[in-house]
C-alpha cells in the first residue's frame, strides 16, 4: 500500500502561487474591465475589483507604482491594466497585481486633465467672482515664459508696437519637463512678492499634452489663483486648452494676442483723446455762443424803465405780504389769548380751593390721605380738617353714622 502524501494549506497555495507566477501568460498580462470596490490605503497602495458582464476579479497595485500614475482610477471607470496573476497565500486567494493602469479609449494624461478640471472647478477656482479686472494702462508687464521660445519674441514685439512706454520684464522658467511647474509656481511667487508689475502673461509655444502638461498641474492652478496680480494666460495654439487658462484671469489664444490683450494702444489712445478734445471745444463754443446771444436777447428786452417798473411793482408785492403776514399773527395772537383766558377760567372753577371758599372743607388722616368717608374715621384719631384759609388739628370724638 503506498504511503500517502500530506501537504499543509500554506505548501497547497505556495505551490499555487509558483504555478501562475510561472505561467507563460499570466506572468505579464493586459486586462480590461471596469473598475469597482475601489480603495486607496493610506499606505499609498491601490486595492479593487476589476469586472465585466460575466466575471471579476481582485485587483491590487503597490504604492511604488501607484504614485506613477497621473491621475486617480475611480469606480465605474473603464481600463486597461498590465500585471501578473499571483496568490495570496495567507487567504488562498489569487488577484491581479496591477503595474500599469491606463482609461479604455482614453489616455492617462487626458483622464487625469478631465479628473483636475472637474475637481477645480467644483471647488470654485474657475468662477468668474474671482476674475480679476486686467488694469487698463500697465506700466510693467511681467511675463512668465522660457526666454529662448518664440511666444517672449511675439510678445515682446507686439507690445513694443503698441505702447513703447511699457516695461516688459522677462521671468524665465522651464515650460515642459518634471521641473517646470515648480519652475512656473516659483516665478508667480516672486512677482507677486517683487509687486511692481501691473499684469502677468504666462506664455509658452504649442505643443502636444505632454508637453503642455506643466501648465495642467494642480500646483500651478493654485498659484494662478492665489496671485494678487491679475494673469493672462497663452498657452500653446488656439486649439488648446490647459487648466492654467481656466483659472486665469483672462485666455489668449496665442501669445501675440496676449500681448494686445494686456497692452494698451497709445497711439489709438490719443487718437482718442485728440478727437476727444475737439469734441469737447466744440461743445465748449456751442454752449459759449448759446449763452452770449441769450444775454444780448436779455439785454434787448429789459430796458431800465422796465427794469424800475419791475422793481417797483416787486417792492409793493412785498409789501402787501408784509401786511398779511402781520395780520394773520395778530388774528393768531388774539385767538391764542382768547382760548387762554377760557381754560384759565375752567381751571379756577375746578379749583379745590375755589370750593373751600364756598364754605366747604376736607379731613386728612395723619398720614395727610383725603378721608371720604365716616367709615374711615378712627374715634380717639389725630385728622387734619382743610378750611380756605389754613388748617386746623382735631382729635375725632365718636362717630355716627
Amino acid at each position: 500500500m503506498l504511503e500517502r502524501k500530506i501537504y499543509s494549506v500554506s505548501q497547497i497555495n505556495r505551490y499555487i502561487k509558483g504555478v501562475l507566477e510561472n505561467d507563460i501568460i499570466l506572468s505579464g498580462i493586459w486586462v480590461k474591465g471596469e473598475i469597482s470596490n475601489f480603495k486607496k490605503h493610506s499606505s499609498g497602495h491601490m486595492y479593487f475589483t476589476l469586472k465585466d458582464s460575466d466575471g471579476a476579479i481582485s485587483a491590487i497595485m503597490f504604492k511604488v507604482d501607484a504614485m506613477m500614475m497621473p491621475y486617480v482610477p475611480e469606480n465605474g471607470m473603464s481600463v486597461i491594466v498590465y500585471g501578473y496573476i499571483s496568490l495570496f497565500e495567507k487567504t488562498g486567494q489569487y488577484q491581479l497585481y496591477a503595474q500599469i493602469m491606463e482609461p479604455a479609449g482614453l489616455g492617462s494624461l487626458a483622464a487625469a486633465y478631465e479628473q483636475m478640471k472637474k475637481r477645480l472647478e467644483e471647488e470654485g477656482l474657475f468662477d468668474n467672482d474671482f476674475k480679476r479686472e486686467i488694469c487698463p494702462a500697465p506700466k510693467k508687464i511681467a511675463v512668465i515664459t522660457s526666454p529662448t521660445g518664440a511666444a517672449i519674441r511675439d510678445i515682446i514685439n507686439v507690445s513694443h508696437r503698441r505702447n513703447p512706454a511699457v516695461e516688459i520684464v522677462v521671468i524665465p522658467v522651464l515650460v515642459q519637463g518634471e521641473r517646470a511647474a515648480d519652475d512656473i509656481v516659483q516665478a508667480i511667487k516672486d512677482v507677486n512678492a517683487w509687486n511692481k508689475a501691473d499684469t502677468i502673461i504666462l506664455a509658452r509655444g504649442g505643443g502636444s499634452i505632454e508637453d503642455l502638461w506643466a501648465f495642467n498641474e494642480e500646483k500651478v492652478a493654485r498659484a494662478i489663483f492665489a496671485s494678487n496680480i491679475p494673469v493672462i494666460s497663452a498657452i500653446g495654439h488656439e486649439t488648446d486648452f490647459t487648466i492654467a487658462d481656466f483659472v486665469s484671469d483672462m485666455r489668449a489664444p496665442t501669445p501675440s494676442a496676449a500681448a494686445e490683450l494686456a497692452v494698451n494702444d497709445v497711439y489709438s489712445d490719443i487718437y482718442y483723446l485728440d478727437a476727444l478734445k475737439v469734441r469737447l471745444d466744440y461743445a465748449f463754443d456751442s454752449f459759449l455762443s448759446m449763452q452770449q446771444s441769450k444775454v444780448e436777447m436779455l439785454m434787448k428786452s429789459v430796458s431800465p424803465k422796465s427794469f424800475q417798473q419791475r422793481l417797483s411793482n416787486e417792492e409793493m408785492y412785498v409789501e402787501k405780504l408784509i401786511m398779511r403776514t402781520e395780520n394773520s399773527v395778530n388774528s393768531l395772537l388774539k385767538d391764542s389769548e382768547y382760548m387762554y383766558m377760557s381754560l384759565t377760567d375752567k381751571l379756577h372753577m375746578l379749583s379745590p380751593l375755589n370750593v373751600l371758599k364756598r364754605g366747604y372743607s376736607v379731613l386728612y388722616d395723619k398720614d395727610m390721605n383725603t378721608v371720604t368717608s365716616a367709615k374711615e374715621i378712627e374715634e380717639g384719631g389725630r385728622y387734619v380738617l382743610q378750611l380756605k384759609d389754613g388748617q386746623a388739628d382735631m382729635l375725632a370724638g365718636k362717630v355716627e353714622m
